[in-house]
């Protein structure tokens, strides 16, 4: 009967929008939230979707040394065993079964917003796709975690709050946890959230070299205050700047090029709410 119920619940069709609950979590999951970035493993070519999901980029900061996770139903080395409701408290607490917490590369405090159908939808979603039996390092903590509350987080979002655009865009900024990159760092690793939201400035490793993050506020010279919606858009889902530069990864341009035209335009409608800093 559980199996049933479970089955059910999983293919139950939003009568808003028409996709089941695994159509919605796949689409957060591989767009809007963009987890292959940490969570799949890269080859020469990229993304080696053969082992999706399973534990991915290192993260080797003065904090903490970390892999992504193996997030597949894998019983052993993944989130098989698991409940719906402990992935549930660690989407929006970042705080494993075992109660340990995870290190903060992971934005749980930004995924505090989902809505209760977005979490079930992405339980829903981890739970379908295929198993890989894949070992990750154990996580290495060297200082202790610092709590931080970004602006929008910390209440969860209504569905129907989602009807109003900013709104919408709103909540799409925050589980795609943009503040997260575009918010500089003061040295003790903790984000200038309360003054420099959106300023940029934040520099970030990885086997891209050395990224500066952009100024994402509404500042005419600093930030995107004389972008086109269509600009800002090319920049999110392409890769290239206003000037026709081509921009850097972190930034999951082949993710958010998935997205919705109904999100792109709400996630620039909320951008262009943005103090402008300079």
């Amino acid at each position: 009967m559980r199996i049933v119920f479970a089955i059910t619940l999983a293919l139950s069709i939003s009568p808003a929008t028409g996709e089941t609950l695994i159509e919605r979590g796949a689409y957060l999951a591989n767009s809007v939230m963009a987890c292959h970035g940490c969570h799949t493993p890269r080859g020469p070519q990229g993304f080696d979707f053969s082992r999706a999901l399973s534990g991915g980029q290192t993260f080797d900061e003065p904090a903490f040394k970390v892999t992504g996770a193996n997030i597949t139903p894998d019983k052993e080395t993944g989130i098989g065993n698991w409940t719906d409701a402990e992935l549930k408290r660690f989407f929006v607490s970042g705080t494993r079964p075992n109660g340990t917490a995870v290190a903060p590369i992971m934005p749980t405090e930004f995924y505090t917003v989902l809505t209760a159908r977005d979490l079930d939808a992405l339980v829903a979603y981890l739970r379908s796709v295929p198993p890989v039996h894949r070992e990750i390092p154990a996580p290495e903590y060297r200082t202790a975690a610092q709590p931080e509350t970004p602006p929008y987080a910390g209440v969860q979002m209504t569905d129907a709050a989602m009807t109003d655009q900013i709104s919408r865009g709103r909540y799409l900024l925050t589980i795609a946890h943009c503040l997260e990159c575009h918010t500089p760092e003061s040295p003790s690793a903790a984000h200038d959230f309360a003054a420099s939201s959106g300023k940029g400035g934040r520099r970030i490793q990885g086997p891209w070299g050395e990224v500066v993050s952009a100024n994402i506020t509404a500042h005419p010279v600093s930030g995107l205050g004389q972008w086109s919606d269509d600009e800002i858009k090319r920049a999110v889902t392409q890769g290239i700047a206003r000037d026709g530069r081509k921009l850097k990864p972190p930034m999951a341009y082949a993710a958010y090029a998935t997205m919705t035209a109904q999100d792109l335009d709400a996630i620039v409608a909320f951008l262009r709410t943005l103090p402008p800093l300079e």
